[in-house]
């Protein structure tokens, strides 16, 4: 049985806008590109892609997880359910706003001076896979759990709006959810990894994000506000 007001439509499509932002396909098109020239070796630029995207889908689920055992052990799901839906709206409006103005004013984007720290540890890949292929593979695994939190202002409105709507039952009906939500937001990671392990090329990739950056920005941003009305007209009935 689903909570209140959610749907698996919703959820499904709240998923693939949260995984076709453009800060998701940016940090792992870079990393993509710089593993396949680093490594010169497709499996292992495949290997470290799939360390990365796997610990991202855990560290999204733990934050979910984490998220739902508060507000309903605390009793307020119902206050976050309009802080989110509240949220959703602003965030919308913020990315409706990078379409028409792209990067002008206030925007969503990683957290500031963290972009350069991505590159940092980017870099560590490639010096530590000189000594061994696994701490090269730790490094990728830290890397998707540091991308994971500094994203959360990127791509975080769509993830705290279907958490808000799950926390409306419990966290036994929840879970699934968020095995379903999760698994659907790292796809398009799995499809970036193939692009890059067959082809051996992000320049394309690079390429089609910086065409279609703005569109993404659109259908993030009209699905946010179609959703947080939708949850505020659900609440006030």
């Amino acid at each position: 049985m689903l909570p209140e007001g959610l749907t698996i439509p919703i959820l499904v499509v709240a998923a693939l806008v949260d995984s076709i932002n453009p800060c998701v396909f940016g940090v792992l098109i870079f990393l993509i590109a710089f593993m396949t020239k680093v490594f010169k070796s497709p499996n292992k630029m495949l290997l470290g892609g799939l360390v990365y995207t796997s610990v991202v889908y855990v560290t999204y689920l733990v934050l979910g997880v984490g998220f739902l055992k508060i507000t309903v052990s605390f009793g307020v799901s119902q206050a976050v359910y309009w802080i989110a839906a509240i949220i959703a709206v602003l965030a919308g409006l913020l990315e409706l706003k990078d379409y028409f103005w792209y990067g002008k004013g206030f925007t969503l984007q990683i957290l500031p001076g963290n972009a350069e720290r991505i590159k940092k540890y980017t870099q560590m890949i490639g010096d530590l896979q000189k000594k061994h292929i696994l701490l090269s593979l730790l490094i990728a695994a830290f890397l998707g759990f540091f991308v994971v939190l500094v994203e959360l202002p990127c791509t975080g409105a769509p993830y705290l709006a279907v958490l808000a709507l799950i926390g409306q039952g419990n966290i036994g009906e929840g879970l699934p959810l968020l095995l379903l939500y999760n698994f659907i937001f790292i796809l398009p990671l799995f499809f970036i990894i193939g692009i890059g392990y067959f082809s051996k090329s992000s320049d394309k990739l690079k390429k089609w994000r910086e065409e279609n950056k703005t569109v993404m920005r659109l259908a993030t941003g009209i699905f946010l506000i179609a959703l947080g009305v939708y949850m505020l007209y659900s609440i006030t009935g």
